[in-house]
């Protein structure tokens, strides 16, 4: 199948958009972005495996956690779309909400601290 559905598709959930957004400002783990979202966390993660499986996203284990960050080199389609996305970003008080959620979320304060596992 081409990329091209499945890069569309991934920005076509308002949860996997708001996810990009909050993005921009830092790596994130699940428990940081559910908290922001509100969403289960099979939920966040379903959407975060959408985001890396069409190529806007890379995940890194560190520990006991996974981070999420922008892919540092999308496929040009990609490119294309998520500027898009950003674009709709700057005007968006909803983009500025999340965002702002995003900077006081903390892992250990939502999971606890790498070393008590």
């Amino acid at each position: 199948m081409s990329p091209f559905l499945p890069a569309v598709k991934a920005l076509a959930d308002d949860s996997r958009l708001r996810i990009l957004w909050m993005l921009e400002e830092r790596a994130l783990c699940v428990c940081e972005i559910q908290a922001v979202l509100g969403l289960a966390q099979s939920t966040v993660s379903r959407h975060l495996q959408t985001l890396v499986d069409a190529g806007y996203l890379t995940s890194e284990k560190e520990g006991l956690w996974t981070n999420y960050r922008p892919h540092p080199t999308p496929p040009p389609l990609v490119q294309g779309l998520l500027a898009q996305a950003r674009l709709a970003g700057l005007d968006s008080s909803e983009a500025k909400t999340v965002r702002e959620q995003a900077r006081t979320k903390c892992r250990d304060n939502l999971c606890g601290p790498a070393n008590a596992a």
